[in-house]
């Protein structure tokens, strides 16, 4: 395993914790409030953690270009901005 390698599996390691913490506390917010702003950005935050994820596990385990797994984490990144400015709307 390269430095490259070894720094790219911390950075996402980093961000499924930071990203899963942010889901999590969004979802309890929510519960405790019935906020529909917050489970929509709880679902947001979830998409883009779970593309995190996604891609780092097709990038390390499958045999993939990295530009494939590039191009799953950006529209899963997508998509969860787009629930997230939606839960900036919703009320």
């Amino acid at each position: 395993m390269t430095h490259t390698t070894v720094l790219i599996v911390a950075l996402k390691s980093l961000t499924l914790v930071l990203g899963g913490l942010i889901t999590y506390y969004s979802y309890r917010a929510y519960k405790r409030t019935g906020a529909q702003a917050l489970r929509a950005l709880a679902i947001g935050f979830g998409i883009v953690t779970f593309g995190a994820l996604l891609a780092g596990a097709a990038d390390q385990f499958l045999p993939l270009e990295q530009t494939i797994a590039l191009a799953v984490e950006s529209a899963f990144t997508a998509a969860g901005f787009a629930v997230i400015v939606y839960s900036l709307f919703v009320e």
